[in-house]
């Protein structure tokens, strides 16, 4: 809760019962099959219980949940679970009960644990705690935290610092999800990962011998866009399709002006259409304008785990007319989701882009190269390949048509990729001296570099649009002082477990690590010059091995 609370929303703004209800039996109707309510928080509504048991009258609803911050949950839980609920979250940021009344701005932790019990008692399992971790306030109790799950049925899910408004987001009090693993695993090496749910948002873990399990959400260092089925109605009614956007649509004004359902659909298809391939990076999200969590209320999850949709910023929202040539109205909201499948583009989005103009999109190129993430190696002369195949001689991200086309990698293996990459930055005798002895202005630009190519690494995806997002399972830069050319020679290498290689990140890295050294040094000296970036060597993938001689 933000130090200077939130604004509440005036009762005549907010959905009625039946507004409620309403969309959520469209959105039933259209194939989301669970819907939890959320928060600011949903047990001070009077009409939850009664809320609950007409949801749970809905054909087709197999889950109804609640995310909750657990002080009224002991005192309603029978109640609710007579009336449906059968899923639920609870938020608990601390153990400590002083740290609880600060960070929630009131008292109430004893409640909250007697919620968590009573969950337990009434039989649910897991019952899912959810902890928002921040450097300086709570990273020192995920022992603790995990340690619950040994004697107790919790899925014990951590949550990378995120940002919205109110919260001062700062990237130095995000705790990632691998630095959070690394100091379980010290404590627990036998940790293991648990099989992925398609379309879940957490990465699950688990310590043999334990009852509970552990979940990591990392929307911050790995999203999960591409596999994201999500829908957010807020509680005065505006449809969200992706939790960091700041684009709404209201749906409760076009309710209280009479539209039909028809009108409904299109204008909630027109709003899943404009879901973009995947949200913001965390710098841009931390500077947009968005409303905090406490103000998000109904949330969809809809069947059949979709993916996310690409961008078509092109697309006029007002319109849609593919919607209005389909033979009935039924299923299409999911329809939409299913045909909008990452890397083709959304067939409502085609039909809205004139012909005559140029568009740029995602299509699959089933017969291009599969190895390479962007251009053919061809260009890379003092090279060899250890493998057996040729290089390919056609650019990989270009259809037949010349447009933009990203790889199709689905039906390709998952194999071991290693790939390595290195830049110099040449600073001349006097940052040279400075960065050597670490006597810049600006700190430690060695040490910095190195963080800022390992966070690139990570981010490549989101920096060359067509590549695709690789999970990582080490990354590592060192950065070397040559004092006969004044330079620092850097080396990256990255490491992965996929279908797809990646250079990308290794060469995106090196380039990241040798742009920071310059930012750092800049003020000394613009003499700098930053070259040589290059691949050095790549395994793994259909088309061998490769080492520049």
């Amino acid at each position: 809760m933000p130090a200077e609370g939130v604004p509440l929303t005036p009762k005549a703004d907010l959905l009625t019962t039946e507004e409620i209800l309403t969309l959520a039996r469209l959105f039933v109707k259209e194939g989301v099959d669970k819907i939890r309510l959320t928060g600011g928080e949903p047990l001070i509504r009077p009409d939850v219980v009664d809320i609950v048991a007409q949801l749970h009258q809905l054909e087709g609803l197999r889950t109804i949940g609640v995310t909750t911050n657990g002080i009224n949950l002991a005192r309603l839980l029978p109640q609710l679970q007579k009336a449906g609920l059968n899923a639920i979250n609870i938020s608990l940021d601390t153990l400590v009960p002083a740290k609880f009344e600060f960070i929630v701005r009131r008292k109430g932790f004893h409640k909250v644990m007697e919620g968590i019990h009573k969950a337990i008692e009434l039989g649910y399992n897991p019952v899912k705690v959810n902890c928002v971790v921040m450097r300086g306030l709570n990273e020192d109790e995920l022992l603790d935290f995990v340690a619950l799950t040994e004697g107790l049925p919790l899925d014990m899910r951590f949550i990378e610092y995120m940002p919205f408004d109110g919260n001062k987001w700062n990237f130095k009090k995000m705790v990632s999800y691998k630095e959070m693993l690394d100091t379980l695993r010290q404590q627990w090496p036998e940790l293991e990962k648990l099989p992925e749910e398609e379309s879940s948002t957490a990465k699950a873990f688990k310590i043999p011998g334990f009852r509970g399990q552990v979940s990591f959400i990392t929307s911050m260092s790995e999203h999960f866009c591409g596999t994201c089925n999500r829908l957010r109605i807020t509680a005065d009614g505006n449809l969200k399709v992706c939790l960091f956007g700041n684009s709404e649509v209201s749906l409760r004004d076009h309710l209280r002006a009479g539209a039909s359902e028809e009108e409904l659909l299109r204008i909630i298809g027109a709003a899943v259409g404009r879901k973009k391939r995947q949200h913001a990076g965390m710098f841009n999200i931390s500077q947009m304008k968005n409303r905090p969590m406490v103000l998000i209320e109904l949330f969809l999850m809809l069947q059949d785990s979709p993916p996310a949709l690409p961008n078509t910023s092109s697309w006029d929202p007002l319109g849609i007319q593919g919607l209005r040539h389909r033979p009935s109205v039924s299923n299409q909201v999911s329809t939409l989701w299913k045909r909008c499948l990452i890397p083709q583009t959304c067939p409502f989005a085609q039909r809205q882009l004139g012909s005559g103009s140029p568009q740029r999109h995602y299509s699959s190129h089933p017969d291009s190269d599969t190895n390479p993430k962007c251009l053919s190696p061809k260009s890379q002369a003092s090279a060899s390949h250890s493998g057996t195949l040729p290089t390919s001689d056609q650019l990989t991200h270009v259809d037949t048509e010349g447009r933009a086309a990203m790889v199709d990698v689905g039906s390709k293996p998952d194999t071991e990729r290693v790939a390595v990459a290195s830049a110099m930055v040449l600073l001349g005798p006097v940052a040279f001296k400075l960065v050597q002895e670490n006597q810049l202005k600006k700190g430690d630009a060695l040490v910095v570099a190195q963080l800022a190519g390992i966070q690139a690494a990570k981010l490549t995806s989101q920096l060359i649009p067509l590549c695709h997002h690789v999970a990582l399972s080490h990354v590592q830069v060192r950065l070397e002082l040559d004092s006969t050319r004044h330079a620092v020679v850097i080396q990256a290498s990255c490491r992965a477990q996929g279908p797809t290689g990646v250079e990308m990140e290794a060469l995106t890295s090196a380039a990241v690590a040798a742009l920071t050294l310059y930012d750092m040094c800049k003020a000394v000296s613009r003499d700098i010059v930053l070259g040589e970036i290059k691949l050095i060597s790549k395994t793994g993938g259909q088309r061998g091995d490769y080492h520049r001689t």
